[in-house]
């Protein structure tokens, strides 16, 4: 057996055989599949998300219940109520998907932790997708609190809110890849924790405050925001006759925005790994 003269290696290497291939060496394991890497990350984070962030939901349930309970004292029905209760329900999402998800992003690549999730043979798109899955998922219970609550306290009809089946994964979607995409893209930990709370802020004063009261150049910019049409796809389900044609072109608006939002945070996320 040939192998590689000591005095020819770097100090303190270890000579290596010439011919290893020859030997049979095994190979290295294969990449995990996408499919199955999403929903190993997927399980881990609502895992995780389950234990640490539930009394930051209930946080944020209570918080678009006490908004509607304010603006029920300025609303009294109409559209302006069902903009109310609409807003205050994808603010719950916002809150959870883009304002946590940012600064879990963030922590993670101050502290390192993307490291850790490099040397995992999973697909960088299974760990953004995964966690924004979780992180969604997690504000299914407040979103159904609210929505049922906000349409009690504003005498709005109960029949429509399946609607929420829809709204809350493709709003979910949009919001999380933002949030994960600030958090990975943020310099510091700092600044995630400030670009999430501003994105929820945003959500809130945009969202919920009826737009019709609000300035034409604040209403293009509430159009820019991708929670908008997920909050008037909810909307337009509490009046007594949707227009369900509108209401399926906001939610592929939403599904629309969430895939380019996601795919930014797929980039964002290999962008961090290797530095």
């Amino acid at each position: 057996m040939s192998t590689v003269p000591a005095e020819a290696l770097p100090t303190g290497a270890l000579p290596v055989r010439s011919h290893d291939a020859e030997d049979g060496a095994a190979p290295l394991a294969p990449r995990a599949r996408l499919l199955p890497s999403l929903a190993a990350v997927y399980r881990a984070q609502l895992s995780r998300a389950r234990v640490a962030r539930i009394p930051l939901l209930f946080v944020a349930t209570f918080q678009s219940i006490g908004i509607m309970v304010l603006m029920r004292g300025v609303v009294d029905g109409g559209s302006e109520a069902r903009a109310v209760v609409a807003g205050s329900t994808v603010l719950v999402v916002a809150f959870v998907a883009l304002n946590l998800l940012a600064q879990y992003f963030g922590q993670l690549r101050a502290s390192g932790g993307l490291d850790h999730y490099a040397t995992l043979p999973v697909p960088p798109a299974a760990v953004v997708l995964g966690a924004a899955g979780a992180y969604a998922s997690f504000t299914v219970p407040g979103t159904v609190v609210t929505a049922v609550a906000g349409s009690v306290l504003f005498g709005l009809p109960l029949g429509q809110l399946w609607i929420l089946g829809a709204v809350v994964p493709l709003a979910g979607a949009a919001l999380a890849g933002l949030g994960a995409a600030l958090g990975l893209l943020a310099p510091r930990q700092e600044i995630a924790t400030l670009l999430g709370q501003l994105g929820m802020s945003a959500a809130l004063l945009l969202g919920v405050l009826p737009p019709e009261r609000l300035p034409e150049p604040i209403v293009w910019a509430r159009d820019l925001l991708p929670s908008t049409y997920g909050v008037e796809a909810l909307a337009r389900t509490f009046d007594p006759h949707p227009d369900w044609v509108a209401v399926g072109l906001d939610l592929a608006v939403c599904g629309a925005v969430g895939v380019v939002s996601l795919a930014v945070a797929t980039w964002a996320y290999r962008r961090a790994a290797v530095r």
